[in-house]
């Protein structure tokens, strides 16, 4: 795809006013149009294996559903922090009673309030396709994460079975097939270790470079 094709196609699928509108308005429902994601969401989250006492960030948290695996993880003693652009995203977490195990903040990933290197790591479910900026969004996720952090790309269906949901088909430029993905990490500051593309599932992890 050539720059000139980025800039055309960036307006229609990443305007943030439109992501706004399009999850907001489905935000009171999410949960029950999938009702059977929480054991994808659990095992995505033991794969980072977070310590007790760690600071995790839920990065485009949407209604939540990573909050309570995240917060067993890290304990009691822990720091879990969900943060999403959707006002009614996160009314919708707090509605299902989420907001006990983070601190719900509404922000976008291109400006996180978050100290720099003050998290051990950093969960996302979904998000990578709602970027504006990947690379620069990507980068200030890595600069929230102390080096050695670690970044978990997740879906809890992988990019065919998604992309069979949607009625579309699979193309080149998809920023989650490996062969983009990990150059596009790499340059935002993040090092891939590994990579799942399987029908029930999507999980990239990273590791914060030096």
């Amino acid at each position: 795809m050539s720059d000139n094709d980025s800039r055309a196609r960036q307006p229609q699928e990443y305007d943030t006013a439109r992501v706004q509108e399009f999850f907001g308005a489905r935000a009171a429902g999410w949960d029950a149009r999938f009702p059977d994601d929480g054991p994808a969401y659990a095992a995505a989250v033991a794969e980072l294996g977070l310590r007790a006492g760690a600071s995790v960030l839920d990065a485009g948290s949407g209604t939540g559903r990573a909050l309570p695996a995240l917060r067993a993880a890290v304990g009691a003693e822990g720091l879990v922090v969900g943060a999403d652009l959707t006002a009614e995203m996160l009314t919708a977490a707090a509605r299902a009673g989420r907001d006990r195990d983070s601190s719900l903040v509404r922000a976008d990933v291109s400006r996180l309030p978050i100290r720099t290197g003050s998290m051990d790591a950093v969960f996302a479910a979904g998000l990578i396709a709602h970027l504006p900026q990947p690379t620069e969004n990507l980068r200030e996720l890595a600069r929230v994460v102390r080096p050695g952090g670690q970044l978990a790309l997740f879906h809890p269906i992988g990019r065919a079975a998604l992309a069979a949901r949607h009625g579309r088909q699979l193309t080149p430029d998809d920023l989650r097939a490996e062969a983009n993905l990990r150059p596009l990490l790499a340059g935002s500051g993040w090092n891939l270790m590994s990579y799942v593309d399987e029908d029930d599932r999507f999980l990239a992890l990273a590791v914060r470079e030096d």
